[in-house]
């Protein structure tokens, strides 16, 4: 589920603020980044945050519009519990197949609906797949949104072990880094085009990377509270 980066740096320094996303934050406060994409999802989303709350952690949930219509009181639990709502999409097509007339609408009313659900601002879009060309990252700054990847991954979407997907995530976390994780699987109601990796224990990965972060001195947060003390990485990454 890694975006393809097609354009590099010298192009980052010229184009980066204008049409990168978010892949880190640069600061010196040790903690990193957790993001949950492809929820809310009962059944699986609650045991994730009751991991979250027992380690004093907190996340950013990028959610799905068909998933937050059928739970608006997770949703909503989430908040209260101190976590970020952001916007995955209004469904999980990838934006590359939105013809030019629907992606501003599609993002601003998504981005409008789960508001109202959440009842707090989304700032936050992470695209489905990390699937983006320039045209849907201009699209999703009209609609008041920033484009957020990530930097590291749990590797839960992915068919390997579970010490594999362990090892993935504390390599990656690093003070800054924005982790990938899923409490969420999408599927064909919502438009999804591929399957996750069947089989995933998610509450015992979570409870090894937080007992691996807190043991290296590293504090899980969500988006925002980050940003407060540091500053956004963003690079050009675009993929069909």
């Amino acid at each position: 589920m890694k975006a393809k980066t097609l354009l590099r740096r010298p192009a980052d320094a010229l184009l980066g603020p204008a049409l990168g996303s978010v892949m880190s934050v640069r600061t010196r406060t040790p903690q990193v980044i957790l993001t949950f994409d492809d929820g809310p999802l009962p059944g699986s989303t609650e045991p994730l945050a009751a991991v979250l709350a027992a380690h004093d952690a907190h996340a950013t949930f990028f959610m799905l519009l068909t998933r937050a219509r059928r739970s608006p009181g997770l949703v909503q639990e989430l908040v209260r519990a101190g976590h970020e709502i952001a916007l995955h999409g209004m469904d999980h097509r990838r934006v590359t197949t939105l013809r030019r007339r629907e992606l501003t609408p599609w993002l601003r009313d998504a981005r409008a609906e789960l508001e109202d659900i959440a009842g707090v601002p989304v700032r936050w879009f992470r695209p489905p797949h990390g699937a983006q060309s320039p045209r849907s990252r201009l699209a999703a700054a009209a609609a008041g949104l920033s484009t957020v990847l990530w930097s590291g991954t749990t590797w839960d979407w992915k068919d390997v072990t579970h010490q594999e997907r362990v090892a993935r995530a504390m390599r990656d976390a690093v003070p800054g880094a924005i982790l990938l994780a899923h409490d969420g699987a999408a599927d064909a109601c919502d438009l999804a085009d591929e399957e996750p990796a069947a089989g995933v224990d998610k509450v015992a990965l979570l409870t090894e990377v937080l007992t691996g972060l807190r043991a290296r001195d590293l504090r899980a947060v969500a988006l925002g509270p980050a940003l407060a003390a540091g500053r956004p990485v963003r690079r050009l990454s675009f993929s069909r």
